[in-house]
């Protein structure tokens, strides 16, 4: 073999070897590196105390044991700081690609175990359902904002923040400020422990933009945003005219969660 082609045929091997998935027993492993992410945002909407703790019985002992089985890390599940009513819960699901989400839920289908853990769940009669409602969105990453790591295991509240906006323009322009102006960078300086920032490609209220921090509490809450209000930074970016929030967001909600105590997030 000539050296050029020996070359070649090494580096495309390397780079064949670094880039493609690596499959070992494709029934139940399969390793993608994480270029990019996409998050299920799930919400349960409850009635009452007896639908929570069915919900949560499936989360905690049938889903996340066959998630964690079949390629995914960790997901988290939160519940409402201050609810009005029964409380909702959320779960946060990462995935490295959109043909993950696929392989995953076939495998999980197919999963003996996770059937039988989740019977009570799947199988809750018309007269008493496991809840109300369920409402999903499928989020994409920002560029360069992989979850790389889980927050701290220690207590803590998450605060789940969604930015509307009244046009795909102008959610994209919002996005830019975050990831190409610099404001995601002040998020991590004064100490915000940003865990994703997603735009929702599918789902609810879009366009919107949806981003998740940590405190250790509320009080720790209130600091922070009155840091980032006053950062200089901040103020740098917000005054340019193109990045006036009345230009690129028409609604922002807040939502308080805690973690449960089985939550990998």
């Amino acid at each position: 073999m000539k050296r050029r082609s020996f070359v070649k045929s090494t580096l495309m091997g390397a780079v064949t070897a670094t880039v493609l998935p690596a499959v070992s027993n494709a029934d139940t492993m399969h390793t993608e590196v994480p270029i990019e992410e996409y998050y299920e945002l799930r919400v349960y909407s409850l009635k009452d105390a007896s639908q929570q703790s069915l919900v949560e019985d499936y989360l905690q002992n049938a889903l996340i044991p066959a998630l964690n089985r079949h390629t995914i890390k960790r997901a988290g599940v939160f519940t409402e700081v201050k609810p009005q009513g029964q409380t909702k819960v959320f779960v946060l699901i990462p995935y490295v690609s959109t043909s993950q989400i696929d392989r995953v839920q076939k495998l999980i289908s197919d999963d003996k175990d996770y059937i039988a853990k989740a019977a009570a769940y799947l199988n809750a009669p018309a007269t008493a359902p496991a809840y109300e409602r369920i409402e999903s969105s499928l989020l994409k990453a920002f560029p360069h904002t992989v979850l790389t790591a889980a927050p701290e295991r220690k207590p803590r509240i998450f605060e789940l923040r969604q930015y509307q906006s009244a046009s795909e323009a102008a959610g994209k322009k919002k996005i830019e400020m975050f990831t190409d102006q610099g404001e995601i960078d002040i998020f991590k300086r004064l100490g915000f422990n940003p865990v994703f920032w997603g735009e929702t490609i599918i789902g609810p209220l879009r366009p919107n933009l949806t981003y998740m921090i940590t405190f250790d509490d509320l009080a720790a809450k209130d600091a922070h945003w009155k840091a980032f209000g006053s950062d200089p930074q901040w103020k740098k970016i917000s005054s340019v005219p193109e990045y006036a929030d009345a230009l690129l967001v028409s609604k922002i909600t807040s939502t308080m969660l805690t973690p449960t105590t089985y939550s990998q997030i």
